[in-house]
């Protein structure tokens, strides 16, 4: 069922109910758009996780990968976006460690991580653009 997410306020909320839902070794892909809100979702995540509400989240667009060390443990970022080749991926170490929270942009660029994931965020914008619609599944 799709949930609306009327403003920012609600994206960051959001984003904490489902830190505290997230386990060890969770890999969160988000599905959406460009400008779906695929990063604030995430930002909101990692600062939830990282329990500092100021931390600066870059997008990962150009690194593809932003580490975080956090109270719930190791968290990874990526965005696949502008990865060449799918196998490309395995170096990026997104699976190497089984305690690490990993959440992914773009995640369709490497089947092997939609494959791996254990939730599944789709962020959709509304016909006339307000708000966004979410809708999560877990596996």
């Amino acid at each position: 069922m799709a949930r609306l997410l009327l403003d920012d306020a609600a994206t960051t909320a959001l984003g904490v109910e489902l830190a505290a839902s997230l386990q060890p070794g969770d890999l969160v892909i988000l599905n959406g758009d460009l400008g779906a809100g695929k990063t604030a979702l995430a930002r909101a995540i990692i600062r939830a996780l990282a329990d500092d509400p100021q931390l600066e989240v870059p997008s990962p667009t150009f690194a593809l990968v932003q580490p975080y060390e956090t109270p719930a443990g190791p968290v990874l970022h990526a965005d696949l976006y502008r990865l060449g080749d799918p196998r490309e991926v395995d170096e990026l170490g997104l699976l190497d460690n089984p305690q690490a929270i990993v959440l992914v942009e773009w995640a369709e660029r490497a089947p092997e991580i939609v494959a791996a994931a254990t939730v599944t965020v789709a962020l959709d914008i509304p016909p006339g653009g307000a708000g966004r619609l979410v809708t999560i599944s877990r596996r």
